[in-house]
């Protein structure tokens, strides 16, 4: 029987393939779809902070904010409590394109649990939660 670890990576690997499938019809990549679901959340953080929250290098982030700008889907603003820092913030477009991808996204999660019940599902995603908990 493979390992977790194993799983976990396959498992990953898979849902990032499909994910970039799904997204790259809008002109982006996972790893961006990710950044800008974290902003959506968290609207306001400077590079490192998305960086960290979107499990990207400070160096990739950095490229992929200039893209992500570029394209309109993000802008930055200084802080006003430290003038040094840039704040990153969703743009209207950048809300747009998360609205357009909300349903094929939401589609691949239940395809990934379709064949788990309910209580079954509720029980992976807190099997997941838990296991990262465990490690961060």
């Amino acid at each position: 029987m493979p390992s977790l670890l194993y799983l976990v990576k396959q498992l990953e690997l898979a849902v990032r393939a499909r994910l970039d499938e799904l997204v790259r019809r809008h002109g982006i990549t996972a790893l961006q779809y990710t950044a800008l679901t974290v902003l959506e959340r968290h609207d306001g953080l400077s590079a490192a902070q998305l960086a960290r929250d979107s499990f990207v290098t400070a160096q990739s982030m950095a490229d992929m904010v200039r893209t992500l700008e570029t394209r309109a889907l993000i802008r930055r603003e200084r802080n006003p409590a430290n003038r040094r820092e840039l704040l990153i913030h969703l743009t209207d477009e950048g809300r747009s394109l998360l609205a357009a991808v909300e349903t094929p996204v939401r589609e691949l999660e239940a395809r990934m649990i379709a064949n788990l019940t309910g209580t079954r599902a509720t029980e992976f995603r807190q099997a997941l939660i838990t296991a990262w908990q465990s490690l961060a």
